[in-house]
């Protein structure tokens, strides 16, 4: 069996034009290209860990912004699938905007909404339609740059908020910014998780707690994601895996 696909999203907005925010339109007919395609549609947990076809795709969103239960849930519903959603747990529930280097030019313009996050209501509305819930640390920090003390609390403590939260165990996290090293896998496996979502400058051989996701982005056309998630494309990166 294939490695499973597993795609990298974050907001989903019909007028957004920020890297990490796509249209519904765009989502919708990526996502539809893969279902004529015969991918079947999983949470990481599952994909990762146990894939249940020789086609499996993993749906994950970053951040936990509010546009995800809002755009992105009817149209995976309609296909039938689940998905990933990772919370930042310092700031869910807020009704502010998110704020850390790399959206937080946003937070006095007009588009300052887009970055409202989920609560746990929601995100438990989505729990209980099959969706998983994994932590996205508490504040959103380079995760390498921190120290020890910090990196456990960041690590440890946002799956304790997911667990007391969600009345779940808290298994699975997405790394902010896709910044991982060997001394994050580690510090990850002591706080308790199984896996681990990356987002890799470079492929590399996908290992659990730091598995290669293919972020997806408002510039990405269809001809672009297509090549994204090409089966050939694909394997010639796993040819080049070190």
């Amino acid at each position: 069996m294939s490695d499973p696909l597993v795609l990298c999203y974050h907001a989903v907005s019909a007028d957004w034009d920020a890297d990490l925010s796509v249209t519904p339109e765009a989502l919708e007919r990526q996502l539809g290209v893969l279902h004529a395609k015969g991918y079947r549609g999983t949470t990481f947990e599952e994909a990762v860990g146990s894939p249940p076809a020789r086609r499996t795709v993993a749906v994950t969103f970053d951040d936990a912004y509010r546009s995800v239960i809002r755009f992105a849930r009817p149209i995976l519903d309609a296909l039938g699938w689940p998905g990933s959603v990772y919370v930042p747990t310092g700031f869910a529930g807020s009704e502010r905007p998110m704020s850390w280097p790399g959206i937080d030019h946003w937070a006095g313009s007009p588009h300052a909404q887009e970055l409202v996050p989920m609560s746990w209501d929601e995100l438990r509305e989505l729990a209980g339609s099959g969706w998983e819930v994994g932590s996205h640390t508490r504040t959103h920090p380079h995760l390498t740059q921190l120290d020890d003390a910090e990196l456990e609390r960041e690590l440890h403590e946002s799956r304790t908020e997911c667990e007391r939260q969600m009345g779940r165990p808290c298994t699975t996290i997405a790394y902010p910014y896709g910044d991982v090293d060997g001394r994050v896998v580690a510090a990850a496996r002591a706080a308790g998780y199984r896996q681990g979502g990356a987002l890799p400058a470079k492929h590399h051989r996908p290992r659990p707690l730091e598995w290669p996701r293919i972020g997806v982005y408002h510039a990405d056309g269809d001809l672009r994601f297509r090549l994204k998630a090409s089966p050939l494309v694909g394997r010639i990166r796993a040819a080049r895996r070190l």
